[in-house]
């Protein structure tokens, strides 16, 4: 059981990582760039629920925060597991 939640417990920190680095290159890359077509299919379908109840707020998109930040509280309960 330890070992699946924390299995669980690396991938949720590397799907934060991948919002993270996928935010920052929609900055600098464009849409067509293959890394973030590829990041983007694994971000994407994670976002667009969340867009759908977050609104952008003066042009500026919160759901990838919203989404660390659930993704942030699911590792705090599983933590709570591992104890």
């Amino acid at each position: 059981m330890k070992l699946l939640l924390s299995l669980l417990l690396a991938i949720l920190q590397a799907l934060s990582l991948i919002v993270l680095i996928h935010v920052v290159l929609s900055y600098f890359l464009p849409i067509t760039n293959p890394i973030r077509k590829i990041l983007g299919q694994i971000v994407e379908p994670l976002l667009l629920p969340i867009r759908k109840l977050v609104k952008p707020m003066g042009g500026l998109d919160l759901s990838p925060m919203v989404l660390l930040i659930l993704i942030y509280f699911v590792e705090l309960l599983l933590r709570a597991f591992l104890r």
